[in-house]
């Protein structure tokens, strides 16, 4: 236990520094994929696979429906070995649609198999775009925001648009978009003083003086027109 908590501490301990080191950046594959043609396609294809899976169960589904409801409207009248025959098929139904299913469906069935057939070319694609444009803007780690959420990003450091635009991909509006986030993030907000020091002979003239002697200059005394009353000069203390 003692040796799994140093592991720990040493790992915490170190990994900002490392992240530190090196200029980190990330990306959002399934925006990628969702506004790539190729992976589009790929999608389409995919579905088409499974739309098929699913119709030929629903037949098998619903030919088991039917055969129950036949069972249960001559069950009183038909003899033994008729009820056996019509339960065997029955289970045999079932039993065909679950193996079906679970070869259709189940992981490492035959859904899995046809996905990474179609998206392995696409992933690697992407792969490699990724790739040249972090080398091109010399960025050591990218993250994918899609498969692992993070807390907080500053969104200069996003690479999706540039992978897409490597990809030969049209992201004017997603340009649009992303320069919305970065202006908006206080991070990336130039912070100016609002209220700019005045020195005077002895030093920094204090908000309070300031102000009183605004209110002086806007409220001339009414009691002696045209003429106004001297500022009383500072001296430095001796």
């Amino acid at each position: 236990m003692k040796k799994i908590f140093l592991v720990v501490l040493i790992v915490t301990t170190i990994t900002p520094f490392i992240l530190n080191a090196q200029r980190v950046a990330f990306i959002n594959s399934q925006t990628i994929r969702s506004k790539l043609p190729d992976a589009q396609q790929a999608d389409q294809r995919i579905r088409s696979f499974v739309d098929e899976w699913k119709r030929e169960l629903s037949v098998i589904q619903k030919n088991i429906e039917n055969l129950e409801f036949e069972i249960n409207k001559n069950r009183l009248i038909w003899t033994e070995e008729e009820k056996a025959q019509k339960e065997k098929e029955l289970k045999d139904l079932k039993e065909r649609s679950e193996g079906y299913a679970r070869a259709k469906f189940s992981p490492n069935g035959e859904y899995d198999a046809v996905v990474k057939q179609i998206m392995t070319p696409i992933d690697q694609k992407i792969s490699a775009a990724i790739q040249k444009v972090a080398n091109s803007h010399h960025f050591d780690i990218v993250f994918d925001q899609s498969v692992q959420p993070l807390a907080y990003v500053n969104f200069k450091y996003d690479l999706t648009i540039a992978v897409l635009q490597e990809l030969g991909v049209d992201v004017d509006e997603l340009q649009k978009q992303l320069e919305e986030k970065i202006a908006k993030d206080p991070a990336n907000q130039r912070k100016e003083s609002t209220q700019p020091k005045r020195v005077s002979r002895t030093g920094t003239v204090s908000p309070d003086q300031r102000q009183f002697e605004n209110n002086q200059q806007q409220s001339p005394d009414t009691t002696k027109p045209n003429q106004s009353i001297p500022p009383k000069e500072v001296f430095p203390k001796k």
